[in-house]
């Protein structure tokens, strides 16, 4: 008898801005194509909602505001678990958020971490750079979606490489999501400084075709434009950022700068 599939675990991280639905919907999007479970988890600081220094009127005003959460958190998750025939559960905390944040995500251990990105700045949550402490803290893989694209189930995904020509090899879930992506995949690389840098090359094989950009101020901003230009509506991001084909000539890319720059879902692989 064949083994049960793995069943991934994948966890959202919400803020509850009024984006939170189109990262949702992406983060259904995924799991529906991988065959993951989802929930997900909210935390908000105490002293944004306690201003009195009196216990028993601070207890109403965390009571009051716990009922707020949550009603916000259901409003947020119920349109979308009729749309797309989804059970979501959910839950929140009160409290320091990395703390918070941390503790759930050790006890919870999910294979893929959800944030979100809006107007092309990093998830930041009562201030906090949430983004490089989840991937500081998580080793698995991180998805960070986007305002304006989302990730559907019954759609393709037109997928970019960035510094890395094999898709996937550090995703346990690549056998799954290379069903939904579109051929031919771009793959765009950064090199070091060279004579003979040519922005397109041949095609890599049947189903991959190469950008080469080389490393300068502007090569960041160029490779937007074309991300633009070829519609990519999702980035893989290797950590470990090793093309064993091109090892020596890739400059290895800041992670958290190429987060803040490109305003592209990113999928950034464990560590």
């Amino acid at each position: 008898m064949k083994p049960n599939k793995k069943k991934y675990r994948l966890l959202v991280l919400s803020d509850l801005y009024k984006s939170s639905s189109m990262m949702l919907k992406s983060a259904v999007g995924l799991a529906k194509m991988i065959n993951a479970e989802l929930e997900v988890f909210h935390v908000t600081k105490p002293s944004d909602i306690v201003a009195s220094e009196n216990q028993l009127s601070a207890m109403r005003t965390i009571n009051s505001k716990h009922k707020t959460i949550d009603k916000k958190i259901q409003n947020l998750i119920t349109p979308i678990e009729k749309d797309f025939g989804i059970n979501i559960p959910y839950s929140f905390a009160f409290g320091n958020v990395k703390n918070e944040l941390g503790a759930y995500i050790k006890k919870r251990r999910p294979d893929i971490i959800v944030l979100g990105k809006r107007k092309s700045k990093p998830f930041n949550l009562i201030g906090d750079n949430i983004t490089e402490f989840v991937l500081n803290a998580h080793d698995g893989v991180v998805l960070i979606t986007t305002d304006n694209d989302v990730l559907l189930p019954n759609e393709e995904i037109s997928l970019g490489l960035l510094n890395n020509s094999k898709p996937f090899l550090n995703f346990a879930f690549a056998e799954d999501l290379m069903k939904h992506i579109q051929k031919p995949m771009k793959s765009f690389k950064i090199i070091k400084n060279s004579t003979a840098v040519k922005e397109v090359s041949k095609a890599i094989d049947d189903e991959t075709i190469e950008y080469v950009f080389e490393q300068n101020d502007g090569t960041i901003k160029n490779l937007s434009n074309y991300l633009s230009i070829n519609n990519i509506s999702l980035l893989s991001i290797d950590r470990g950022q090793k093309d064993p084909d091109n090892a020596k000539e890739l400059i290895m890319l800041d992670i958290n700068s190429i987060i803040g720059k490109l305003n592209t879902p990113l999928l950034i692989s464990g560590k």
